[in-house]
């Protein structure tokens, strides 16, 4: 039914689940349609739901979707209330010819699929053309401030496994994206469900799962043969995605002033989300989402702990789900502590390019302050924002591994002094670099480095920079230096050419400039070539600094390693 036809005082029902996976009817009165509330040309339809359930419950995270009928004509969805605390069970509907443009924009290929579905009883082709009215309830100063008071019916997004510290710490991010974070109510199986889905049939929305579960639920709006419509609403709006698509079992749905929504548990794959967008989102039946494997492995028990699970793969959302699943895994250990030192090693990999190496060690820093696990989370999430921030090439990400040690203590140290030993030196000579470290409650740790002069170096006097890996890796990753467009090829050797840092490193400074082109360091540069490549460095192509590492030593330590120092050696 078009929106034209729609006036205040038609009686219409709606479909949703409470319990189980058969949709209940529920009456609703029409109050008015709200020009132009949810967008340009974009109506909502407001009603009241009447029975003993939405008085009950009233609107219910979990609810949007949910198909609405008049005269046995589907005219949309249920996806917007009115802010919090109301009294009434109002709601806005969503037109379904809205919605329907959603099918247009698919251009996903048909899957050969076994799962059959109930015959619906109207087609796509048998939709009347969407037409924009100005008639019904609108312009009068109560419902423009209705239409303000408007948001859109949350979709629960379950994380099941995770501890209440991972949701309030990431939570929030998720929450900004439009979707209602809860812990632990509800879950994620893989068992069969025998009922049909239907109009009215709950959906998941899958993140995660595995080990560790997160996945979103809403109501389906509308089915053909191959697609499904859901929620009414974006639940990210990303535009095109690709989630697991799942049945639907509502446990109970949770009354509430404040916060009322189901609780339900997601079950078999019976398709993908293809389409997020401003009105809904778009399924295809057996359709398979492509999701990033994840394996973690924990030493440092009796044994080792190995959580494994896969990702939805998205460039906004999979460094926040890898962020939160890492941390997540760290906090659930029995020997988890404040002091805890972790060494990580692992790798990403990337279809048709090298592994992304991750290697590094984490621990509380002198003074405290932060989460260790915050920190593993927030390294290894940067990585994957890096990765998919080029502007060249979408990367397919085949796999994560990473394998943790744990050290029941905080394996921290800072650089206390550095000295050579000797005061000049020649051009092809080797120098000592004696270093003190100073543990966090322990003994100082003494080291000497070997590091050899280079033979082109003039005479005068040379800087010797002793550092931790920040240090020397900032250059690349600070100003316009960071925000330059490199490709996946060249973002890739960049990581991979990152220092760590459970090591100390030697740099000899000679005073002449140095120039970094994408991942190509090029030490040394007379003037006259620098001369030809400055238009370089307008594109933001080239970062340049003053001075040149001619030769780079380093040493290993079994302690995450801060500070940094500058001593002077004169070359005759």
């Amino acid at each position: 039914m078009p929106v034209s036809e729609i006036k205040p005082g038609m009686k219409g029902i709606a479909k949703t689940v409470f319990s189980g996976t058969v949709p209940e009817d529920m009456g609703f009165d029409v109050l008015g349609v709200l020009r132009n509330a949810n967008g340009p040309k974009s109506d909502i339809i407001l009603v009241r739901l009447t029975g003993t359930k939405p008085e009950f419950t009233g609107v219910v995270a979990g609810m949007s979707g949910s198909p609405a009928y008049i005269d046995g004509k589907l005219i949309g969805a249920l996806a917007f209330r009115i802010g919090v605390f109301s009294k009434e069970p109002i709601a806005g509907i969503t037109p379904i010819h809205d919605m329907l443009e959603i099918n247009e924009l698919d251009r996903t290929p048909s899957p050969q699929t076994g799962y059959s579905l109930p015959s619906p009883k109207t087609t796509d082709s048998e939709v009347p053309a969407k037409t924009h009215t100005s008639t019904g309830a609108t312009g009068t100063p109560d419902f423009v401030s209705i239409a303000q008071s408007m948001t859109p019916i949350a979709a629960p997004l379950v994380f099941n496994g995770f501890s209440e510290e991972t949701l309030k710490l990431f939570g929030p991010q998720f929450a900004s994206a439009g979707v209602l974070p809860v812990m632990g109510v509800g879950s994620a199986s893989d068992m069969k469900q025998p009922e049909p889905i239907e109009p009215g049939s709950s959906v998941g929305i899958v993140l995660a799962r595995g080990d560790m579960d997160i996945a979103a639920t809403c109501t389906v709006t509308y089915i053909s043969p191959e697609r499904l419509l859901a929620c009414g609403h974006p639940i990210f709006q990303f535009g095109l995605v690709d989630m697991p698509m799942t049945k639907s079992t509502v446990l109970t749905s949770l009354a509430s002033p404040f916060n009322a929504f189901k609780i339900a548990t997601s079950t078999e794959i019976v398709g993908a989300f293809k389409q997020d967008r401003h009105t809904g989102i778009m399924g295809r039946f057996g359709a398979e989402a492509q999701m990033i494997p994840v394996t973690l492995t924990l030493h440092g028990g009796s044994k080792p702990k190995v959580f494994q699970y896969e990702m939805m793969n998205n460039p906004r959302l999979t460094p926040i789900l890898v962020m939160a699943t890492v941390f997540n895994a760290l906090q659930a250990l029995n020997e988890h502590g404040e002091e805890s030192t972790y060494r990580m090693r692992g790798k990403i990999e990337v279809n048709g390019y090298p592994s992304v190496a991750l290697q590094n060690m984490f621990a509380p820093a002198d003074g405290g302050g932060g989460s260790t696990s915050a920190s593993v989370a927030l390294s290894v999430g940067e990585k994957f924002s890096r990765i998919y921030s080029n502007s060249y090439q979408a990367p397919e990400i085949k796999g994560i591994n990473l394998d943790f040690d744990l050290v029941r203590e905080r394996r921290w140290a800072r650089l206390e002094s550095a000295r050579t030993d000797a005061t000049e030196a020649r051009p092809g000579e080797e120098v000592i670099i004696e270093v003190v470290l100073r543990p966090f409650r322990g003994e100082r740790v003494m080291r000497q480095i070997p590091v050899r002069i280079p033979t082109s170096t003039p005479k005068g006097n040379l800087r010797i920079l002793v550092s931790d890996a920040d240090t020397l890796d900032r250059a690349r990753r600070v100003g316009p230096a960071f925000s330059r467009k490199l490709d996946l090829s060249a973002t890739i050797a960049g990581l991979n050419k990152e220092r760590v840092n459970s090591r100390l490193y030697v740099s000899l400074l000679e005073a002449k400039p140095q120039a970094i082109v994408e991942d190509k360091v090029m030490p040394s540069l007379p003037l006259s070539v620098m001369n030809v490549m400055d238009g370089l460095r307008g594109t933001q192509d080239m970062i340049v600094s003053g001075e040149s590492a001619v030769n780079e030593a380093s040493t290993p330590l079994d302690f995450v390693v801060s500070g940094a120092q500058v001593i002077s050696l004169r070359i005759k």
